[in-house]
């Protein structure tokens, strides 16, 4: 037809440029993962013949499930609803509440391990079971912990995208104790009353180091900021090595006010300070009712909170370091409290 050749990006070669590769995704996409277990291999099926078969298994506990959905009752403890509903979901929050999922093989492992609260262990479809996931499964199945098999894409939604390496233990929201009831368990105590709280600690790492340190060096509870501080989160819970669950954990919705309460009650309010006036190896007042206060990662104690402190200790550092770490600086105070508390 005249005029076509005047065309705009007309072709003028009849060879097509070179096609966009893929860079091997195509490839690995079409690779699979992996082989996919028969019932006989996996252990929390019914059909499983190996020796480490768990007491309550996936199939036994969604039976339970049913029957007690059918007889309009609650579930028992241990048996939460299958992956996907709302038993089996995770949520968004800010303060620390509601359900966390620990992720990964060891921090699994480990959790299980030291005792941490669990209310449904997941494992993705088609994982390669070593020793670490076969020992999770039969402390799960010792502790009537629900075993759910879910797809690999269920359990990337439920970590929220974590590196979960196929396991994943759902841990429930944590129970904290109201501040009155803490003070008043720590002055029935026969000892002499040690709380320690926290202003404005954010790492989850770090509060679980602190509550770990505070059970092992004696302390009666802990107290948290409601606001602008971390929460009981799975990453706590697993830095605590369990030890959350044997420490009272109270919320300050007001923590200078909860400082004043305490000194009415008795307590003497220390505050951890670089430039405090009171070296911490001179404190015969260690021997006394006291509330250990330790500051933030970065900037320690806010104004208030320093100044409603009846003193500052300061940890002595003979070395060009400025400052020591939060759980650090908290581990080495109880230590000394509790050396000087001991017979």
């Amino acid at each position: 037809m005249a005029g076509n050749s005047q065309r705009r990006g007309k072709r003028t070669t009849s060879k097509k440029g070179a096609a966009q590769g893929s860079g091997g995704q195509g490839k690995r996409a079409l690779s699979g993962r992996g082989k996919t277990l028969s019932a006989e291999d996996r252990p929390w099926h019914k059909a499983y013949t190996g020796t480490d078969v768990p007491k309550k298994t996936k199939w036994k506990q969604e039976k339970e499930r049913r029957a007690a959905a059918a007889e309009g009752r609650p579930p028992k403890a241990g048996s939460p609803a299958k992956a996907g509903g709302k038993g089996g979901k995770r949520s968004h929050r800010d303060s620390g509440d509601g359900v966390e999922v620990i992720v990964g093989r060891n921090p699994v492992a480990e959790a299980m391990r030291a005792n941490v609260p669990g209310t449904a262990l997941y494992i993705a479809h088609g994982i390669e079971l070593d020793d670490r996931v076969r020992e999770s499964i039969r402390l799960a199945g010792n502790r009537d912990i629900a075993i759910l098999e879910v797809t690999r894409s269920e359990l990337d939604r439920l970590c929220h995208g974590a590196l979960h390496q196929g396991v994943g233990l759902q841990v429930p929201p944590f129970h904290y104790e109201t501040y009155a009831d803490l003070l008043a368990a720590a002055a029935e105590h026969p000892q002499p009353p040690l709380l320690v709280a926290l202003d404005g600690v954010t790492d989850p790492r770090n509060l679980g180091a602190i509550i770990r340190s505070a059970a092992a060096f004696g302390a009666h509870g802990l107290v948290v900021p409601q606001r602008r501080a971390a929460g009981m989160t799975a990453t706590a819970w697993r830095t605590s090595a369990g030890a959350a669950a044997r420490l009272p954990i109270a919320k300050a919705t007001n923590l200078t006010r909860s400082l004043q309460e305490a000194q009415k009650a008795g307590l003497l309010v220390a505050g951890l300070d670089a430039d405090g006036e009171v070296d911490l190896f001179d404190l015969p007042a260690a021997v006394d009712p006291m509330m250990l206060v330790i500051g933030s990662e970065g900037r320690g104690l806010s104004r208030l909170v320093g100044e409603t402190c009846d003193l500052r200790v300061r940890i002595p550092i003979t070395s060009d370091v400025e400052s020591l770490n939060a759980s650090v600086a908290a581990s080495v105070a109880l230590a000394e409290i509790q050396r000087r508390r001991s017979p």
